[in-house]
């Protein structure tokens, strides 16, 4: 009772306050009315008399003290900032700064009202989130949100945009090629235009052929420095094979070494003292490009006796002889390069010095495919890979001697003797050349029809057969040629020898 005449005495006094007459609402959160539209509500726990005056203002009064909490005008809105900010008011006795653009993070409101900010800012137009249900405020309706955009048949059509996709776009693989070394050396120092355009194939699929698989750049520096060993690799292509495996062991002998292939850091070591980087540069010069060339090797014999010279067929070939390279990996390692226009600088390997230590005994092992050659103390100074006959017409076994050596010579086609080509039946001379049958040298044995000699064909080296004789690439059969005299012992070893299946070498010479 005592309680009840307490509260209707605060009461008293606001309604003195206001100039208005109220109903006064059932205690507890049961017995409240329904806001009105846009009014603050206040939770403490029901604990609150709200009463409505004459004016429509709403009334709240704190139930234990009979305070007037708040008066709310009609019309105001639900908000639990200005509630914030009302209490804030109270707290300060005075009102806050504008909070309006304040924000803090351990405040999940505050947060998600950053973050619906943002949306909005950005055009993405998405409602908030329903509140908890509010039993005095009927601002819980859909009317409480601003309605999406809608079009002629009533649904949204603002959709966020989609994002940019920021994907790498993925180009097509190219086959594995070599770049040059160093930057300027393989690059076109001066340019064709018409060096840029595509090959007229016919509409055939083509394959450019600098462009080759298994071919790394180590395995040629590699090559070089065998070379400058002594240890002919044969031609120098940036492959692993028999002729690399060959020369190395060759070199670990004649060098003393114990290098191996994996070694990196040791060929790197080896290649820096015995003349630095494996590449370098050289420009094409008009005696280059001068020639003198054909246009093609013919296979018919009686159609290569009519040529001036077996000569080279371009500049590229000339050059990968000159410098022991093979002709595609040259071309690999300076794309683009116009290799007619003297002055164009181009990237080729750097041999080093060729063996100058006078040759004393030969030895052409059959077996292995491999020349070696030594010194009177009987010291390998020389090795090189070699095409030593075949099952048909096999070399020659045991010692034989070097009778004499030619540098570019002719060559003798005799069908009674060698072998009959085609329909030639009769005695030819092919005129001199590097790509004649036997290369641009012949050193002759005192066994009849064989001989030592260079090829026309440098890649195949060790990898094909011959008809009796000793094939090498030219570069190194000129090289032999020029540490070897006649006398020198010749000795072939392993293989079958010519006695056993009978017949004679079809590698037959004519000294002009």
């Amino acid at each position: 009772m005592l309680r009840l005449i307490f509260s209707l005495s605060a009461l008293a006094a606001g309604l003195a306050c206001s100039g208005a007459f109220a109903a006064p609402s059932v205690d507890g959160p049961q017995g409240v009315r329904p806001a009105e539209r846009g009014a603050l509500m206040l939770a403490q726990e029901g604990n609150i008399d709200i009463y409505h005056d004459a004016r429509g203002n709403r009334v709240l009064v704190d139930a234990d003290s009979g305070k007037v909490i708040a008066i709310q005008p009609p019309g105001s809105r639900l908000d639990r900032r200005a509630l914030r900010r009302q209490m804030r008011t109270q707290e300060l006795g005075r009102a806050p700064a504008e909070d309006g653009d304040r924000y803090y993070l351990d405040n999940p409101e505050d947060m998600a009202r950053f973050r619906r900010r943002q949306l909005e800012e950005n055009g993405r137009v998405i409602p908030s989130p329903a509140d908890q249900y509010d039993p005095n405020s009927d601002d819980n309706s859909v009317d409480a949100y601003p309605p999406a955009p809608n079009n002629d048949e009533g649904y949204a059509t603002t959709y966020p945009e989609e994002p940019k996709s920021n994907a790498i776009k993925r180009q097509p693989l190219s086959e594995a090629s070599i770049d040059p070394e160093q930057p300027g050396q393989g690059e076109v120092l001066q340019t064709n235009p018409e060096t840029s355009l595509p090959p007229n194939t016919g509409g055939k699929a083509s394959v450019d052929p600098s462009l080759s698989l298994g071919v790394r750049q180590d395995v040629a520096a590699l090559q070089v420095l065998l070379d400058r060993g002594g240890a002919s690799p044969g031609v120098i292509d940036g492959r692993f094979g028999s002729n690399v495996d060959k020369a190395l062991a060759a070199y670990n002998e004649i060098n003393g070494t114990n290098l191996k292939s994996t070694d990196a850091v040791g060929i790197q070591a080896a290649l820096a003292q015995s003349g630095g980087e494996p590449f370098a540069s050289y420009t094409i010069t008009p005696e280059d490009v001068a020639g003198p060339y054909v246009a093609s090797i013919p296979e018919d014999y009686s159609q290569k006796a009519k040529l001036d010279c077996m000569c080279y067929t371009s500049v590229t070939e000339a050059l990968a002889e000159r410098f022991h390279m093979d002709e595609t990996y040259l071309k690999s390692i300076n794309k683009g390069v116009d290799f007619n226009r003297p002055g164009t600088m181009i990237k080729v390997a750097n041999f080093g010095k060729l063996v100058s230590t006078p040759v004393t005994r030969i030895v052409a092992d059959k077996t292995k495919k491999e020349v070696y050659a030594y010194d009177g103390s009987g010291k390998l100074v020389a090795a090189y890979p070699a095409t030593i006959g075949s099952a048909d017409t096999p070399s020659p076994t045991g010692i034989h001697a070097v009778s004499r050596i030619a540098l570019d010579p002719n060559y003798t086609y005799n069908p009674n003797i060698n072998f009959k080509q085609g329909q030639n039946d009769k005695i030819l001379t092919v005129p001199p050349g590097p790509n004649g049958p036997v290369g641009s040298v012949w050193i002759a044995l005192d066994k009849p029809t064989y001989g030592i000699h260079g090829t026309p064909d440098p890649s195949k080296i060790g990898k094909t057969e011959s008809h009796g004789c000793v094939r090498l690439t030219n570069w190194d059969a000129r090289e032999l040629a020029k540490l070897v005299s006649p006398g020198v012992t010749v000795e072939f070893v392993g293989g079958p020898a010519i006695a056993e299946v009978g017949g004679t070498s079809t590698d037959e010479f004519t000294q002009q």
